[in-house]
This record gives C-alpha cells, structure tokens and sequence, in this order.
C-alpha cells in the first residue's frame, strides 16, 4: 500500500517552519517525520503538500493509497493499525483526520477541508501530532526516545573513547565515525545519539535526551540540556536546553538557547540569548500566522522560533516566545520586536524589507560553505514567500 504523507488546514499553524517544507520534514526527536515513517513502513514515502511547495517533492501514488497527515508521529503500533485500514476507512483524533485509506487518488485540496464522513475506526493507542510549532520541542523527549529505540534495535555502538565520563553507557549510542572526546555525557536522564561524522569536541556536557545529527558538531565547552536535538550539519556552543535545530545551522559560540525551534540555515551570532520564561512567570504567548495575532501557548517556557535562511548579528537579545520569518536578518541594540516577519531587515528601532537578490545571494552563499546548492526549486519558493508579503492586505487601498 502506498504511503502518501499530506498537509491539512492546519499547516500554517505551523509556520514559520512550513513556509519553506511540508510538515513532513519538520524534525522532532532524531529524525524528521517523514524519516519516521519510512523507518517504520520500510519504504520511501510521498509527499503532498501545496504548490509552490511541491515541486520538492514526488506526490506519486499508487491505489490503494494510505493517507496519513505529516503532523502525525508514528510508532510500531499506529503503523500496524494504518496498515490494517481497509479502503474508505479513516482515523480521527479530536475530529482531526490523521490516516485515511482511500480507493482513489485524491487531490492537495481535498485535505484542506477534509470534513467528510466515511468509516471512522476507533484505535486504541496513543496517537500523538504536532499542532503548534512548540509542540516540537514539547514532543521532543519522547520522540528522542522513540527514535533511539528505532535506530539502535539489534545494533552495537560504536566505541566510547575513554578520554569521556559517561554514565549509563547503555543508553549512548555512537554511529561509525562519530568523534567524542574528553567530554562528560550523563544518559540517565534520557538516551544520546551521535550520528556518523558528528563531533562532541574537548570539554562538553551533555544530559539526555540528545541527538547530533551527521556532520553536526559541539564546539568546545558546550552545555546541552535535554530534550535537545541537533540536526545534521548544525554547528553549536554555549548553553541549549530542551530545543530543536533542524539543521545545517550555526550557534558557534556562547549564549543560552531554551524552548527554542530554528530552521535550516540559519546563524546565531555571538552571544545570542533569548529568554524562555518571563518576569511574572506568566503564560506566554506567540504570534500564529493563521490569525495574525499572538495566541496563548499555555506554556510557562518558551523561546525563539526562527524560520529558514533567517540570521541575528552578536548580542542579540530575543523576548519570551519571539518569532523570525525566513530569510530575516536581525541586529540592531535592543530586544527586537516579539513578531519579525520574513524578509526583515533590522529589526529593533527600525527595519526595512531585505532584498529579495540580496537575500537569494546571502542564502546561496551560506549554502555553498556547506557544498550546497541554492536550487530553482528553492528560489522560487523563497521569491514566492516574498512576493505574498508584498501583497497588500485586504481592505488596504494599496
């Protein structure tokens, strides 16, 4: 049965991080969603995802086809019951549709209504998603435990340089190539991956769950609290706590990260902070794109999300619950503002719209440091985002 992971009406709730990826690629625990379900169902999977996006991905499909929302986080159990689903039956979760067998192929409209009824079946287990964009970091404990379970099941560490402090060894797993040396590394509070080609340099401290993705590294001295994620190619130092960074970007020195999401591409400069809780220990709240104002969380803690492309110069200092666009570059003396849309230039007293030639400049620039490549498929979506933003807003006589 073929696998098609999709994007329903509440994408955009997760924004910034789905203006540049479907949700399936969003990374919670070790892997992103779509590494999750390809683990489990031990095959490649589909994406369908809205237009400007889709050009990344293949949407091929083949009857009968298995439906399942990007935003769901699989496990042993959810994959045999989807695999059991029968043509035209569906499973719903607070009235969400999450898995749908269907007899024929359907189109990325019908999933942004997605309000027939057909065949409900009840399952039994949990059935988590991701809903809001702190839902990753929230959900990153048991996902980095899920995924090590994943991962290492019937497989051997590699070796643990004696050089290292760990304690309970059992719970760390090393894939060849990964480099840790002279560093102290506590898996009794949750697992620790480091993937191939990553380095934990001298003088780290790391208390799990935590995961180095490929070619990621800790420089010296880093302080990592759990549950944190490092995607591959990420660079990091200072302090990070219970935070997600997608991948292939940089906070090489110090300043404290916490309750934070960053996308791909992305630099903190030098001594970055953002707070995570505020003076009055209060709730915080976040600026959602789909109602254009700042909804409540029900969090005590949370941080910075930072869309792709997106950079901050040194010393900046971000409030409780601040969110950056994609490609914005911040600096100026000051908390910049709590919303930053994308393409800002500045970003405290004053800001201006980042050019889109320079800004495309700037991220193929970062990308070729990387051997990477700016592609088309990435410039146009990046000049896609733009142009919207250009757009004036209903009502406004521009």
């Amino acid at each position: 049965m073929h696998i098609v992971l999709f994007d329903d009406n509440h994408s955009s709730d997760l924004q910034p991080f789905t203006f540049t990826r479907a949700v399936a690629d969003i990374r919670c625990g070790i892997l992103t969603i779509r590494e999750k379900w390809e683990k489990y169902a031990s095959t490649t999977v589909s994406v369908l995802t809205s237009s400007y996006l889709q050009p990344l991905y293949s949407s091929e499909a083949s009857l009968p086809v298995l439906y399942i929302n990007g935003a769901l986080l699989p496990d042993s159990d959810l994959m045999k019951f989807a695999a059991s689903l029968a043509p035209g039956q569906q499973l719903r979760v607070n009235g969400r549709l999450l898995i749908y067998c269907s007899p024929v192929i359907m189109e990325y409209d019908f999933f942004q209504q997605s309000d027939f009824i057909n065949k409900e079946v009840l399952y039994n287990g949990t059935a988590s998603s991701i809903r809001y964009s702190w839902d990753i970091f929230t959900l990153n404990d048991q996902e980095i435990r899920k995924d090590f379970e994943l991962l290492t099941s019937r497989k051997k560490s590699a070796s643990v340089s004696s050089s290292n402090q760990v304690i309970n060894p059992s719970m760390v797993f090393l894939e060849e190539g990964a480099k840790v040396e002279c560093s102290i590394i506590n898996a009794s509070t949750g697992p620790v991956y480091i993937a191939a080609d990553a380095e934990v340099m001298e003088g780290c401290i790391i208390r799990g769950p935590f995961a180095l993705g490929s070619h990621g590294a800790l420089k010296m001295g880093t302080r990592i609290y759990g549950a944190t994620t490092i995607g591959p190619g990420a660079k990091v130092g200072g302090e990070v706590s219970n935070s997600v960074i997608f991948g292939n970007s940089n906070k090489a020195h110090d300043g404290f990260l916490g309750n934070s999401v960053i996308g791909e591409w992305c630099n903190l400069g030098a001594d970055t902070n953002n707070s995570n809780l505020k003076n009055n220990y209060g709730e915080v709240s976040v600026w959602n794109y789909s109602v254009g104002d700042y909804i409540k969380t029900g969090l005590q803690f949370c941080g910075l999300f930072m869309g792709d492309h997106s950079k901050c110069g040194i010393n900046t200092m971000f409030n409780t619950g601040t969110t950056v666009g994609v490609c914005a570059n911040i600096f100026g003396a000051g908390f910049p503002d709590k919303y930053l849309p994308s393409f800002t230039w500045g970003g405290t007293d004053e800001s201006e719209v980042f050019i889109l030639d320079k800004a495309l400049e700037l991220a193929a620039r970062v990308m070729a440091r990387r051997g990477r490549v700016l592609s088309e498929a990435d410039k146009n979506i990046l000049t896609h985002l733009y142009m919207e933003q250009l757009k004036p807003l209903p009502g406004s006589e521009d």
